[in-house]
C-alpha cells in the first residue's frame, strides 16, 4: 500500500513539472499497457488530514476558460466566510450563458479548495479550470437538447455542482482525490482532446459514475 501511494506521489509530482499527462500511471510499465492501467483504491487518504488542514485560511485560485477571467480569492478565515469574496466567486461560478448569478453552496467551495490546497502539497499549484457552476434551467436544458451530458433534476441549477479540472492532472487522479473527501457525487468525464476531460463535483448524494 505505501509503495503504491509513495508511486502516486512521484507521480503527482512530475505532472506538476508538466512532464506527462496521460501516462501518469504508467511508472513502471511500458506506454502500451499503460491505458489500461487502473489507480489504486487507495489513492489519496485525505481522510487522514490533520487538522491544521481545515482551519487554516482558505484561497481560492479560479480561471473561467469561457470568459477568460481568473480570481486569487482569500474567502475564509477563522471559521468565517468573507462576504465581499464569496460574492465574488459567485460571480465567478455564474452561468455564462445565461448571464445570471447563483448563491453557491459554501460545502461546494470548500471541496474545490479542499482539492486545490491538496495537490499543492505536491507542488502543483494551478488554478483550477470552472468549466461550468450554476446552470439557469433554460441553459441546462439547451445542453441537454445538444447532446451535452447534463441531469434533467441537475445540481448544477442549485448552485451545489461544478465541472472542473486542473491543467495537466489526469482526470483520474483528480476524481480520485475529490471522491476520497466524501463530500457528494463525482462524474468522471473522459475526453481524447489536448485539455482532456473533467470533474463534475456536487453536495449531493455520495456516488459515483463516468460520462
Amino acid at each position: 500500500m505505501n509503495t503504491r501511494r509513495q508511486l502516486l506521489k512521484s507521480s503527482l509530482i512530475l505532472t506538476a513539472a508538466g512532464l506527462f499527462r496521460q501516462n501518469v500511471f504508467a511508472a513502471g510499465t511500458d506506454s502500451s499497457k499503460s491505458a489500461q492501467l487502473e489507480p489504486p483504491p487507495d489513492l489519496f487518504d485525505s481522510q487522514a488530514l490533520d487538522i491544521d488542514f481545515w482551519v487554516k485560511p482558505r484561497t481560492l485560485d479560479l480561471v473561467r476558460p469561457q470568459s477568460g477571467e481568473r480570481s486569487k480569492l482569500l474567502y475564509w478565515k477563522d471559521g468565517d466566510l468573507i462576504d465581499s469574496a464569496y460574492q465574488e466567486l459567485c460571480h465567478l461560478l455564474r452561468d455564462v450563458n445565461g448571464k445570471k448569478t447563483m448563491a453557491m453552496d459554501p460545502k461546494l467551495l470548500e471541496t474545490l479548495w479542499a482539492t486545490q490546497a491538496y495537490v499543492a502539497r505536491f507542488g502543483m499549484n494551478r488554478p483550477l479550470e470552472i468549466l461550468s457552476g450554476y446552470r439557469t434551467p433554460e441553459s441546462n436544458r439547451r445542453l441537454i437538447e445538444q447532446g451535452v451530458p447534463a441531469a434533467r433534476k441537475s445540481l448544477h441549477m442549485d448552485g451545489r455542482a461544478a465541472d472542473i479540472r486542473i491543467a495537466q492532472l489526469h482526470e483520474e487522479v483528480l476524481g480520485g482525490l475529490i471522491s476520497s473527501f466524501r463530500q457528494g457525487g463525482v462524474g468522471f468525464y473522459y475526453r481524447a482532446t489536448a485539455n482532456g476531460g473533467w470533474i463534475h463535483t456536487d453536495t449531493g448524494l455520495q456516488r459515483s459514475w463516468k460520462g
